[in-house]
């Protein structure tokens, strides 16, 4: 049964559901039945710094979580999304509609390494990408391509980030911590130095995530961040979060 949501013509499909993203009044729809964002995504978005003009570049804009974010932080003219998958990139045009953004963002249902077709050279590309290794798991092929390597390695990520990068430009992105070498490895193949970058830790002090800013062209030096706690002793994520690091 859907639901008229009213504000800017938006239905809700069955599994479907509202939240309250906690910032300037934005909204985010998620769908049980797809990959649903996680904390990853809030940190990233809080973490990307950009300038009003610059043209910045999502790689991966799964529900539009990231871009909505970024955007209302940042109040840039376009944000430019990369989703290969269509029942993503269709709910992520739907929450751009939810949220009255049609003209800052774009959804580009299409593979990253086409990106050429649709934009010129990005001043920021930001990330939070299928980050996990390929796995026999059995799951729904959306999740599973959203979180697992399937379609994009770390090594194709790595080389169309600095492809579609200016020299100067910044790329953000998240990784496990336990790949933290192999990214590095491959962002500096590609010409990509490491400038910033912390890890994130539950509240049981277990090292989880790595944040990365890296510049194209620029000179190897990294100013690392103390690390950011994300959830409390039982697990939960701390709202506390939303006022304190992000809007």
């Amino acid at each position: 049964m859907e639901e008229n949501l009213q504000k800017n013509a938006v239905f809700l499909e069955k599994n479907e559901r509202i939240e309250d993203l906690q910032c300037k009044d934005l909204k985010i729809i998620q769908n049980a039945d797809l990959y649903t964002f996680t904390a990853d995504s809030v940190v990233l978005a809080n973490f990307v710094k950009t300038k009003k003009d610059d043209l910045c570049v999502e790689i991966g804009g799964g529900c539009g979580v990231i871009s909505i974010l970024v955007q209302a932080k940042n109040k840039l003219k376009k944000i430019v999304a990369f989703e290969i998958q269509k029942p993503m990139a269709d709910l992520m045009q739907k929450n751009i509609t939810l949220n009255a953004l049609q003209d800052k963002l774009e959804v580009v249902c299409d593979d990253v390494k086409n990106f050429s077709k649709y934009v010129e050279k990005a001043d920021v590309v930001f990330s939070n990408p299928p980050y996990f290794k390929v796995t026999n798991f059995k799951q729904n092929e959306v999740k599973k391509i959203a979180k697992e390597e399937v379609l994009l390695s770390c090594k194709e990520l790595c080389e169309c980030a600095s492809k579609m990068l200016k020299s100067g430009g910044a790329f953000y992105v998240c990784y496990p911590a336990s790949r933290t070498c192999e990214l590095v490895v491959n962002l500096s193949k590609n010409k990509l130095a490491v400038k910033e970058m912390f890890f994130t830790e539950n509240g049981k002090g277990k090292v989880q995530t790595v944040f990365l800013k890296a510049v194209k062209d620029a000179k190897e030096e990294v100013k690392v961040h103390p690390n950011l706690v994300t959830n409390d002793e039982n697990g939960d994520y701390l709202e506390a979060l939303h006022t304190k690091y992000f809007c």
